[in-house]
């Protein structure tokens, strides 16, 4: 009886989820001590991006914009209203929906911020065009991930 050859997964460093999945912590793990230094974590610096694009918004709103559930958010959303950087108010015509501001020291913050994104573009060695398809490429792959997935 001939023996079958056997079937083998291919090397992790091999899987593109892999390759996806170390990026993503070297990234956070770059940005982990420009972040504690101004007293921030990576996630509520993501919060932080939403507001100061929008200036304000709805927990909903920012949980569609991080792709994060209102249970995630709300903890965050709660330290960073003890750290005196937002204000969440309930809606008066909505008592459900909670509004989401800025404080002043949330909207001076974003200055500190902009040095350590400039910090972390130079880490990755990329070129604006570089880094502008790539990041166009990854949210393809997200999308479509998403779409197959259901």
């Amino acid at each position: 009886m001939a023996q079958q050859a056997q079937m083998r997964s291919s090397p992790v460093d091999e899987q593109l989820c892999f390759a996806i999945y170390a990026a993503s912590r070297a990234m956070t793990g770059y940005y982990r001590p420009l972040l504690d230094a101004i007293g921030l974590t990576y996630p509520q610096y993501l919060v932080m991006l939403v507001l100061w694009e929008r200036g304000e918004a709805t927990v909903t709103g920012i949980g569609q914009a991080l792709q994060l559930e209102t249970g995630t958010l709300s903890p965050l959303l709660r330290r960073l209203e003890a750290l005196g950087l937002v204000r969440r108010n309930r809606q008066v015509d909505d008592q459900r929906s909670v509004l989401v501001s800025l404080t002043s020291a949330g909207r001076a913050l974003e200055r500190d911020v902009i040095s350590t994104q400039n910090r972390v573009g130079e880490a990755t060695g990329l070129s604006r065009a570089e880094s502008v398809q790539l990041r166009e490429a990854l949210h393809g792959l997200t999308g479509r991930l998403r779409a197959a997935a259901g």
